[in-house]
């Protein structure tokens, strides 16, 4: 499996918890490092999406708050929290499925990453399964709101 086959995994675990369903995972070298998927709702925690419990996991795994050579995958395009941590984790490559017109910072809103204030600014790949990763926030939003 592609990292990010991992990712919609890991998003489509999100959502059987009741979790908006974003999966996001981090590799180094070509090697899976983590794997997350969204937690708010389970860790009562609003910073516990897919792409932040990852850079903790990972900077945790290699022991530094730089993820240097490491790269995202993630099933929706980063918030603006995300895109910053994505930043000051210092990731290289993002890559992520669905484009966010609503909540997006890096492609969408603020476009993070083009900011004069943005320190790092990782290489952006948009629309890796898109369809995918759309249909699938699609069915879990209609389906809470009952239709």
């Amino acid at each position: 499996m592609t990292p990010m086959e991992h990712a919609m995994a890991a998003a489509r675990e999100a959502a059987l918890r009741g979790e908006v369903p974003v999966g996001a995972v981090i590799t180094q070298n070509g090697q899976i490092l983590v794997i997350a998927g969204n937690r708010t709702i389970a860790d009562r925690d609003p910073t516990a999406h897919a792409e932040i419990l990852a850079i903790r996991e990972a900077a945790a795994k290699i022991g530094s708050e730089r993820l240097i050579g490491c790269d995202l995958h993630v099933t929706l395009e980063p918030c603006a929290m995300c895109a910053g941590a994505i930043s000051l984790a210092r990731i290289r490559r993002l890559y992520y499925a669905a484009g966010d017109e609503k909540g997006g910072a890096v492609d969408h809103g603020p476009r993070f990453f083009s900011q004069p204030t943005c320190h790092h600014a990782p290489a952006v790949y948009g629309g890796i399964q898109e369809n995918e990763a759309a249909e699938m926030l699609k069915g879990f939003f209609a389906a809470r709101r009952g239709g």
